[in-house]
């Protein structure tokens, strides 16, 4: 008997100790947090990103001194989402619309390539997503909830620009995530083309990559748990979107990009996405770049992609037309 009191009560501990850690999980990633969390990176890529963040500086208050336009969309849940719209230079019929990452911002994440697309002559929607920046939310949606909202930043540009508009949208990250599982949803014939920067194929599989490799834990039972508490409090679980299902049936080109050195979002999603698309599509592994940070480790590989990737797509719609 007591042999069996024992093991209950192990089994207990056990259990409580795993819906702690679910709990932790849950309030750590998905709640809200505006606060800046102190980084855990090594202190070699801290020097790294330092030079970074000094070009993002510098883009940022180039951003800030042009003539910018606050947009916002009401969601389905009826929360408010905050936007930036950054105008052409001249006339266009162009839009890019951008997807920042996790914990960050639209500005933050993207101030450098709207730079880069307002060069191009595209007019720039840099948003904040749901649970971020100056959007409401008190959940994050972990690009399972983002990439409903951004059906309705697109309705958005269509109503300011007009039915001639042409729409691409570019996500880094979880806004990555966010713009590959839109290459199943019912778009308007606006949109052309995606890009998706260190895109990750399912919550699921990001948050067990990093228990397994941050954490030394196994997805049972925590995951599950969170999986569970997710469900209950924010509406959504960890498995809604399976983006690697989602590209064997897309039909809108697709622009992948990932750095090889990536250790949060490994490298081999976006190959494996990429491997299963069933559309126009273009993979291009940065070298030496970790998380997030291609573009600023081979900018002019990564600009010259992207100009590929629109041109060709560019040259698509001139023949449909």
């Amino acid at each position: 008997m007591k042999v069996i009191k024992w093991l209950i009560g192990g089994i207990g501990l056990a259990s409580m100790g795993a819906f702690g850690g679910a709990a932790y999980l849950f309030q750590r990633t998905i709640k809200r947090e505006d606060n800046v969390h102190k980084s855990t990176m090594p202190e070699d890529v801290l020097e790294i990103w330092e030079e970074h963040i000094s070009i993002i500086k510098r883009e940022v208050a180039w951003l800030n001194k042009q003539n910018t336009e606050a947009l916002q969309i009401k969601t389905k849940d009826q929360l408010i989402l905050q936007g930036t719209w950054l105008e052409a230079a001249k006339e266009s019929k162009k839009v890019i619309l951008l997807l920042h990452g996790y914990r960050s911002n639209g500005i933050g994440n993207f101030a450098p390539m709207a730079h880069f697309y307002h060069d191009l002559g595209y007019h720039v929607l840099l948003v904040d997503h749901r649970g971020h920046g100056k959007s409401e939310g008190e959940y994050v949606g972990f690009s399972v909830l983002d990439h409903k909202d951004c059906k309705g930043w697109i309705k958005r540009i269509i109503k300011k620009l007009g039915e001639d508009v042409q729409i691409w949208v570019h996500g880094i990250s979880m806004g990555g995530a966010t713009t590959v599982a839109l290459c199943t949803e019912k778009l308007p014939g606006q949109v052309k083309g995606l890009i998706a920067d260190c895109a990750f194929t399912s919550p699921w599989e990001v948050f067990e990559h990093v228990l397994n490799t941050e954490y030394h834990l196994l997805a049972f039972p925590t995951l599950h748990l969170a999986d569970a508490i997710c469900k209950r409090q924010a509406g959504y679980g960890f498995k809604d979107v399976d983006n690697k299902e989602r590209v064997s049936h897309s039909k809108l080109p697709i622009l992948f990009i990932h750095g090889d050195q990536d250790d949060f979002v490994p490298t081999w999603m976006s190959q494996k996405m990429y491997e299963l698309c069933t559309s126009n599509k273009r993979l291009v592994i940065i070298k030496n770049a970790g998380h997030g940070e291609s573009y600023f480790r081979d900018t002019e590989t990564y600009q010259k992609a992207v100009k590929i990737f629109l041109n060709e797509i560019d040259e698509v719609v001139g023949e449909e037309n």
